[in-house]
């Protein structure tokens, strides 16, 4: 037992390590940028930081750790949610799951940007901008939506694998863990290999964590060092707004779905999920994360292996809350921007494209950037306005990716506890008694 309990501080000193990393490269990130931005250097000495400093060492090494993440995506995708189906398959159990779960992120999803245009209009905060203006911005051509429902079924998952396309990946796990499950003894014995195969790919991941907060350390000072502050600035009432809008749905609608639909304690599960939100934020991928949100939501929040295994993957590839979030107060921002009136029926449309394209268009690069160029598309707003608002995306996209991340472990809650497989003595336990009682053998 002693063992687990050094296992439990382990995790505790690491998580306290990515949050002092996040701060040194924050405070970093902005000094060097007002060093530069001041002129403090020579032009030789500026030059030397950010050839060799920021594009260099700073790029290089978080560059190293978010492709170390990814690395274990597709396996980590593919061997979980085989082995979850695989213990499911063989009854009406899967079918429930995967349209509850499915439907759950769809009204989240609706929520999240209804909320999101309520409180747009209500901040305005497109009036008195100036758009006439924008920098340059090359969109890209949204997909069509028979192609993009084509394109989830793979045609070689060998290929689907190799180019990191989830939903395919996805697809095929589904398939492979289904007949598994109707396959007896010998689909066990496979099973069981698979199984081992998982634990293989979380000792990976634990390893790797290792290096996290010196991959986040690097991304964030490289971040703040080109950002700086003055661009939010001109931008406040914008990001604030953004910001706002990720909190109040994060912590009240995640909240009251906790409450009313797991009848679990809020606060618990927050704090439960510090790990994976704090991933989130720092690598702003939630594909990179998913190792993180995985271990999280069954081993501190007591979701099910059968059931994680389904909705964190799902999730991280459809759950896209908080970039509609995002959708909802930049449709309102640029049309102000603009002086164009929006009608109710225009709204309507928005609510209705984003919630659809957070499925529709899970597997195409740029993803927040494709949805937002649709958006813009169906109610006929200049997508030049998006010039402007790029300029803060990154950091938001940061606190989104977290707000997506706390999504996939609500819904992971929830779904749980409808399917009578959720621990729920495991979730209340206190912090210094986890070790001793749920049993989980250290990695």
């Amino acid at each position: 037992m002693a063992h687990s309990d050094n296992n439990d501080d382990i995790k505790i000193d690491l998580t306290k390590r990515i949050v002092v990393a996040m701060l040194f490269g924050l405070i970093v990130g902005v000094m060097l940028n007002s060093a530069i931005q001041g002129e403090l250097f020579s032009k030789t000495t500026t030059m030397f930081i950010n050839l060799y400093l920021v594009e260099g060492l700073f790029d290089t090494v978080g560059q190293i750790f978010v492709r170390t993440l990814k690395l274990m995506v597709v396996p980590l995708v593919f061997v979980s949610l085989l082995c979850g189906t695989a213990s499911l398959g063989s009854n009406t159990k899967m079918g429930l799951l995967a349209g509850k779960s499915i439907l759950l992120y769809m009204v989240t999803t609706a929520l999240a940007i209804s909320s999101a245009l309520i409180l747009a209009i209500f901040m305005a905060p497109g009036q008195g901008v100036d758009l006439t203006a924008t920098s340059n911005f090359s969109s890209v051509e949204a997909p069509e939506l028979k192609s993009t429902l084509i394109n989830i079924f793979p045609s070689n998952p060998v290929a689907a694998m190799a180019e990191g396309q989830v939903l395919q990946v996805i697809v095929f796990a589904l398939l492979m863990g289904l007949a598994l499950a109707y396959m007896g003894d010998s689909g066990k014995r496979l099973l069981d290999f698979f199984k081992d195969i998982n634990s293989l790919v979380m000792k990976m991941v634990m390893l790797l964590m290792q290096l996290a907060p010196i991959g986040i350390f690097c991304l964030l000072a490289k971040l703040f060092t080109g950002l700086g502050i003055a661009v939010i600035v001109s931008l406040a009432t914008y990001f604030f707004t953004v910001v706002f809008a990720l909190l109040l749905h994060c912590f009240g609608v995640y909240s009251i779905l906790l409450r009313t639909m797991a009848g679990l304690n809020p606060i618990k599960f927050f704090m439960h999920m510090r790990s994976p939100m704090t991933f989130a934020f720092s690598t702003a991928s939630s594909a990179a994360t998913m190792p993180v949100t995985l271990r999280a939501v069954e081993y501190e929040v007591g979701v099910d292996p059968r059931v994680a295994s389904f909705t964190v993957p799902l999730g991280a590839t459809i759950n896209m809350d908080g970039t509609a979030i995002m959708q909802g107060v930049a449709t309102v921002f640029i049309s102000q921007a603009y002086n164009i009136d929006l009608s109710v029926e225009a709204y309507l449309i928005v609510i209705l494209t984003a919630t659809l394209a957070s499925i529709g268009t899970a597997a195409v690069p740029g993803v927040g950037l494709v949805m937002l160029v649709m958006v813009l598309n169906q109610v006929g707003l200049p997508v030049e306005g998006i010039g402007l608002i790029i300029g803060v995306d990154r950091l938001l996209d940061m606190l989104r990716t977290a707000v997506n991340v706390a999504g996939d472990g609500t819904v992971s809650a929830c779904v749980a506890h409808s399917e009578g497989l959720h621990n729920r003595r495991r979730f209340y336990q206190l912090e210094t008694e986890k070790a001793t009682t749920r049993g989980i053998k250290p990695l």
